[in-house]
């Protein structure tokens, strides 16, 4: 039986233990919070700081495989783990090159991948000789996460709230549609891709609000997009499971955002949408099964449950009762005991061939389902 650690306990690394009930596998867990939404569900809990090297070198050293579910590990570890032969996925060069916004730009650059056009800033400062470049995004090269350390600069006013530290500053696009594939790659270079996923967000948190897939794209943009994302995985020479999230402009061009090396937000719907849902696609990877099948069952939508304002402290889900009877609606609650507002707590499936019936339903359960405190 294959021994397979994870590093991180939250949310995803829980849906990732859900899906290894299906396998033989001996899993292990690293986190610093005995009390993560993962750590009941694993073979092993181990209680550590996945950015430390000592802690996750020495978590790794005696497993076959290690993944991730956040990119913010220590990459060197991973490394000397790599070379002593345990297979990690996301091979650690790849993460490297993600992780770090600067390189990840770059990386598209080299490979020819399109992206929108970006310089690099190391102070703030800079930002005062670059006034022709505006509007622009401002995103920190190493730590923004889920709508943290991102920055719109509009205008020459917006400057000063850019960031003092090395980051890219990025063209702003036309955006007609954001969308993401879920691509995944296994040790031999054989791929499987999902269907693409339209994501609309919440331009204040700049957080996903909700997704519909399949995205409402036309067919040579739907080939362009596939091409795109198959290219970025490709060319990063390695196995697992990526997010490739791209934009389309107004004149259909595709262009990519970002990519994340691992299970993500916009995959969520899988579990129930997809006959090989993406944590079932990452276990089939790591432990060498054939590839899934990424054909949906239905159409779905995501909703994202996220802590409301002005709540903080012991979770309560305002009208779940009420949304569990609606009929193909799935919960899912990560077992966070603490909300926050913006905070993601969990998100809701929902199946329906019909379009239109999918964002009325969306629309319902963000209404309705709510993230409060007692």
């Amino acid at each position: 039986m294959k021994r397979v650690g994870i590093l991180g306990g939250g949310q995803l690394g829980r849906m990732l233990l859900q899906a290894a009930a299906n396998y033989p596998v001996e899993t292990s867990v690293l986190e610093k919070d005995a009390d993560c939404p993962a750590a009941h569900l694993c073979t092993h809990f181990n209680k550590g700081d996945i950015t430390n090297f000592d802690d996750v070198y020495n978590f790794g050293k005696n497993l076959d495989a290690i993944t991730i579910e956040i990119e913010s590990v220590n990459v060197e570890a991973l490394k000397k783990l790599e070379t002593e032969g345990i297979l990690v996925y996301p091979r650690p060069h790849a993460l490297e090159i993600i992780k770090n916004k600067i390189k990840q730009k770059n990386f598209y650059k080299e490979n020819e991948i399109p992206t929108s056009p970006f310089m690099v800033t190391a102070k703030k400062e800079e930002l005062k000789g670059h006034l022709d470049f505006l509007p622009a995004a401002h995103k920190v090269a190493m730590g923004g996460y889920d709508g943290r350390g991102v920055q719109l600069l509009k205008t020459s006013q917006d400057i000063n709230n850019g960031f003092d530290e090395e980051a890219v500053l990025e063209k702003l696009v036309n955006i007609k549609k954001e969308i993401s594939i879920i691509v995944a790659m296994d040790n031999e270079g054989k791929t499987a891709v999902y269907p693409p996923v339209e994501m609309i967000f919440n331009q204040t948190l700049n957080l996903l609000e909700y997704q519909l897939c399949p995205a409402h794209l036309g067919e040579k943009t739907l080939w362009k997009a596939e091409a795109i994302a198959l290219a970025v995985v490709k060319n990063l020479q390695s196995a697992g499971i990526f997010a490739v999230e791209l934009f389309v402009d107004i004149d259909d061009k595709v262009l990519v955002n970002e990519t994340a090396p691992r299970v993500h937000n916009s995959g969520h719907h899988t579990i129930e949408a997809a006959f090989s849902s993406q944590f079932d696609m990452l276990w089939r990877i790591i432990l060498g099964y054939p590839l899934g099948l990424t054909k949906p069952i239905m159409s779905s939508a995501m909703v994202n449950l996220i802590g409301e304002e002005n709540y903080k402290g012991e979770a309560v889900y305002q009208n779940l009762n009420e949304t569990l009877q609606i009929e193909n609606v799935f919960v899912h609650i990560y077992g966070k005991k603490e909300t926050r507002p913006g905070r993601k707590m969990g998100h809701v499936t929902i199946l329906s061939n019909e379009r239109q019936q999918l964002i009325h339903v969306a629309g319902k359960v963000k209404h309705l389902l709510k993230v409060i405190s007692k």
